[in-house]
C-alpha cells in the first residue's frame, strides 16, 4: 500500500465544496423608542453563527453586556448575511478570540489558511473543541482579519508559504502515460500499476 491515502477527483471535489457551518451576519438593533428618547442610538454588530436566529440571540447577549439594552426593551432593525467576494483563492486569516476553559478565561490568537472567513471560523471551532475542549457557547470571536504572507506569525501557517524553504509535496499517485498517441488505447491487456515508486 502507498504511504499516503490516494485521493480521487471526487473526494477532492467533495472536500473543496464542503459547505461551511458558520455564516457571517450583520445585525442592527436599538432600544425601543420611548417618549423620553424618540430616536435611540442604533448599534451594529458583525458575528458568526449557525443561522440568523442564533445571530440575533448573540447580538442581544453582547449588547446587554455593553449597553443598557436587552431584548425585552429593544428591537432588531435588520439582520443580513454577509457574503465574501472571492472564495476561490487561499488566504491567511488571523482570529483573536476569548474563551472559557475549565480553569478560567483566556485570550488567544489563531491563524488559518482557508478560502473564506466562514471556513476559517469553522476550522477555529473544530480546533478549539478538539484541542482545548472548548464548547461553542464558551468561545467569543473578538476580531478576524486577512493577514499578508509577510505578517504571518504561526509556524503551522508559515510552512505552507515557502518563506523559509520551498514547499514540496509528495507525489502519491503516479499515473503512467503513453509517450505518443499510438500508445494511448482505451483497453489494456495488462493491469496498470498505480503504486507510488
Amino acid at each position: 500500500l502507498p504511504p499516503f491515502p490516494i485521493l480521487t477527483a471526487k473526494m477532492v471535489k467533495a472536500i473543496a465544496t464542503k459547505p461551511h457551518r458558520y455564516h457571517q451576519y450583520q445585525v442592527v438593533g436599538r432600544h425601543s423608542p420611548t417618549d423620553a428618547e424618540p430616536s435611540p442610538q442604533v448599534y451594529r454588530m458583525k458575528l458568526w453563527s449557525l443561522d440568523d436566529t442564533k445571530a440575533k440571540s448573540k447580538f442581544w447577549y453582547f449588547l446587554s453586556r455593553l449597553k443598557k439594552v436587552k431584548k425585552a426593551n429593544g428591537q432588531i432593525i435588520a439582520c443580513n448575511e454577509i457574503f465574501e467576494e472571492d472564495t476561490t483563492t487561499i488566504k491567511n486569516f488571523g482570529i483573536w478570540i476569548r474563551y472559557q476553559s475549565r480553569t478560567g478565561y483566556h485570550n488567544a490568537y489563531k491563524e488559518y489558511r482557508e478560502i473564506s472567513m466562514n471556513k476559517a471560523v469553522d476550522a477555529l471551532y473544530e480546533e478549539m473543541a478538539s484541542r482545548h475542549r472548548v464548547r461553542s457557547p464558551c468561545l467569543q470571536i473578538i476580531k478576524i482579519c486577512q493577514v499578508e504572507d509577510k505578517d504571518v506569525k504561526r509556524d503551522n501557517t508559515i510552512q505552507f508559504l515557502g518563506l523559509k524553504e520551498p514547499v514540496s509535496y509528495p507525489v502519491v499517485n503516479k499515473v503512467l502515460r503513453g509517450d505518443s498517441k499510438s500508445q494511448k488505447t482505451t483497453f489494456k491487456y495488462k493491469r496498470p500499476n498505480f503504486a507510488a515508486n
